[in-house]
């Protein structure tokens, strides 16, 4: 199995693809439908605040079953640091390697039946699983082994450039060592990223010279349909090609080969995401096959 950065462009002179993944809201294995080829599989938590498949299970499932590369995603809302960390150490077990930080989509306040824990922020459990990396745990205390994530994180620049880069040098400094952005769907927004982001490093810490840590940056390309679900802002004239029978693969397409022009190398790909919460993977498929992958 294959750490994030070991198959990232930077690091083999081609475009890298991870692709969002639901699990199934069934433990029966072969419920999970087949994952697409990219070169990793990023499995979600719990999206839709769902019972599903604990995401790390989901993850060694697909690696076991599929042969794939996976991700598992952890959110900080559920568990208190204890659990976090004993389930690192359960994926640790299950020869998973890559981790993404996140904090988890807050309950409505209609939702009476689960409680938030929070008993991290996201850029806190990037810290502690850095140092589960140094073989500490949260208390302080050695363990036998350390564990080897590759840990990533999440960048949402639809809370605006300055503030995501803020947060994205601070989750790089608490030891994340790739990111993973929102979809974008403005080329224009990867130069102002990366420029805000080298501002906020060094403002950060002044006495830091050169340029910021080289994390690769996989940046998200949102696959449309009709009546789908997005969780960023799309353009008005994109879903009015959309409404007018344009593919959404074909608009992805436009909007990744810009990405590459503004400097992109790798891509984190959201499969359509229908209302019933079912995801269109034959389009991620489309979508790779065109991609070269």
């Amino acid at each position: 199995m294959s750490k994030v950065t070991e198959q990232c462009s930077a690091a083999t002179g081609r475009p890298a693809f991870i692709c969002d993944y639901s699990p199934p809201r069934s433990g029966r294995p072969d419920d999970a439908p087949a994952p697409p080829p990219a070169d990793f599989i990023s499995v979600a938590y719990n999206p839709g605040r769902a019972v599903r498949v604990n995401a790390a299970a989901m993850a060694a499932v697909l690696r076991q079953r599929c042969n794939v590369d996976a991700i598992f995603t952890l959110a900080t809302r559920d568990m208190n640091r204890l659990a976090l960390q004993s389930l690192l150490l359960g994926a640790q077990a299950l020869e998973l390697q890559n981790v993404i930080a996140v904090a988890g989509d807050p309950f409505p306040a209609t939702d009476a039946g689960a409680a938030t824990v929070d008993d991290y922020r996201p850029t806190e459990l990037i810290g502690a699983i850095a140092n589960l990396n140094a073989g500490v745990d949260y208390r302080g205390r050695n363990l036998r082994a350390p564990t080897d994530f590759c840990i990533g994180a999440t960048v949402d620049l639809g809370r605006g450039i300055a503030g995501a880069a803020r947060l994205a040098a601070r989750k790089v400094s608490a030891g994340a060592q790739f990111l993973i952005t929102q979809p974008v769907y403005d080329a224009a927004a990867v130069g102002r990223f990366n420029d805000a982001y080298y501002d906020a490093y060094h403002n950060a810490d002044r006495d830091a010279a050169g340029p910021p840590p080289n994390v690769p940056i996989f940046w998200g390309i949102g696959l449309l349909e009709p009546d789908g679900i997005s969780f960023a802002s799309v353009p008005p004239p994109m879903l009015n090609d959309l409404s007018k029978g344009r593919s959404g693969v074909d608009i992805a397409r436009e909007i990744w080969a810009a990405l590459q022009d503004a400097g992109v190398n790798d891509c984190y790909l959201v499969p359509p995401i229908r209302r019933s919460g079912a995801r269109n993977y034959a389009a991620a498929r489309q979508f790779l096959a065109h991609s070269g992958r």
